[in-house]
C-alpha cells in the first residue's frame, strides 16, 4: 500500500522558516515527479512547488518564488520543502504528493498519491 507521510509542521511566526519532509512508502518514487500543495481554511488546494524525478528541474507558485526551496533525495526516498521568511497568509494544511509521471508541475490532476497534509500555522 502506497503511503505519503509528512511531518515538520507546527506554529511559526512570521519571517520564520520551517521544513518540511514527506517521507513516501510502499514503493519508490525515484522516477516520478514529487511535489508540495497546499489548502488554506475555506479555499481551494493550490500548488506550491514541483521537483522533477532527476531532482534538476523545479517549479514554484509565483508567491513562494525565492522563499522556499523543494528538494528530494532519491536514495533515502524522501522529499522537502524548506520555507523561509513565512507570511501569515500561508497558514494551511500543506500535502506532499506523488505524480503519475516524470515530470508533473502543478496539475493536481496529475498526481496519483497524496499525503494526509501537515498543519502549519503561522502567527503574525
Amino acid at each position: 500500500q502506497v503511503q505519503l507521510v509528512e511531518s515538520g509542521g507546527g506554529l511559526v511566526q512570521a519571517g520564520q522558516s520551517l521544513r518540511l519532509s514527506c517521507a513516501p512508502s510502499g514503493r519508490t518514487f525515484s522516477s516520478y515527479a514529487l511535489g508540495w500543495f497546499r489548502q488554506a481554511p475555506g479555499k481551494q488546494r493550490e500548488f506550491v512547488a514541483a521537483i522533477y524525478w532527476t531532482g534538476a528541474i523545479t517549479y514554484y507558485e509565483d508567491s513562494v518564488k525565492g522563499r522556499c526551496t523543494i528538494s528530494r533525495d532519491n536514495t533515502k526516498n524522501r522529499l522537502y520543502l524548506q520555507m523561509n521568511s513565512r507570511k501569515p497568509g500561508e497558514t494551511a494544511v500543506y500535502y506532499c504528493a506523488a505524480a503519475l509521471k516524470s515530470s508533473s508541475r502543478d496539475n493536481p490532476h496529475e498526481y496519483g498519491y497524496w499525503g494526509q497534509g501537515t498543519q502549519v500555522t503561522v502567527s503574525s
